[in-house]
């Protein structure tokens, strides 16, 4: 089963405004910890400003990392738990989880457009899972170095999000764990700019991402992949555009 991984990536871009109430304070006040923890010394040692910032890239670069391994993780699991075989075996189901996987998209569109927050009980369902990964960030004590970020970003990114549940949805559609894990990277390659930004800008990006017009654009577009989708299953699209939506064999063209 093959799926298109550009709209994967994109719908990562443009639904990563998502991610500025979800992740943004906890990229920025982590990759800021080392620097903190210097001003914080009873007696201040001078601290050449390139080696904080160059720190701070470090930590940021490697708290998405982990965060990235732990969607392609999750990817894997939800590919492999279906199965190309499965899939394939039983058509019906196929087109199900194909429509499935669209008109989640086209929810998550609404949800980021503050049209209609049909997301947020899957969020809800999911603390349940991070009631139990939370309490072990306790155990890396003050966060600081790029190792102890990696495994900060690795358990965050089992954070309930409804954003990464719908793309997680595509990621069962691929039929296989490496699919799924594919599936999964590109979505988390898509999310890569915007929370390096929040790391590094910080508070000012995250004012200038919660615009109105801002969520409003990038709903709108989240939803249009969907949408596309959508009218591919029903045969009512033109032949170029299958490659702007989630495209499995065996799905009408």
């Amino acid at each position: 089963m093959s799926i298109s991984l550009f709209p994967v990536f994109v719908i990562g871009l443009f639904g990563s405004v998502h991610c500025v109430g979800m992740c943004g304070g906890i990229v920025g006040a982590l990759s800021a910890a080392p620097a903190l923890a210097r001003s914080a010394r009873p007696f201040p040692v001078p601290v050449r400003h390139a080696g904080v910032k160059r720190t701070a890239h470090l930590n940021v670069a490697a708290y998405n990392l982990g965060r990235i391994g732990s969607y392609m993780a999750a990817g894997a699991l939800a590919g492999g738990v279906a199965g190309a075989r499965t899939l394939s075996a039983l058509p019906s189901l196929q087109l199900a989880a194909y429509w499935l996987a669209n008109l989640m998209l086209v929810a998550l569109g609404l949800h980021l457009m503050d049209a209609w927050r049909a997301l947020e009980w899957l969020e809800q369902g999911g603390r349940a899972l991070w009631r139990h990964v939370q309490p072990l960030t306790r155990a890396l004590g003050p966060v600081g170095g790029p190792g102890k970020m990696f495994v900060a970003g690795t358990l965050w990114g089992w954070l309930p999000c409804g954003m990464v549940y719908s793309v997680l949805f595509t990621a069962m559609l691929s039929g296989s764990a490496a699919s799924g894990a594919a599936v999964m990277l590109a979505f988390g390659l898509g999310t890569l700019p915007m929370l390096l930004s929040l790391g590094l800008a910080g508070a000012r990006l995250r004012t200038l991402l919660q615009l109105r017009k801002v969520r409003l654009l990038s709903g709108l577009l989240v939803a249009g992949f969907g949408l596309a989708g959508v009218a591919r299953a029903v045969g009512g699209m033109p032949s170029w555009l299958p490659t702007l939506c989630i495209s499995p064999a065996g799905v009408p063209a």
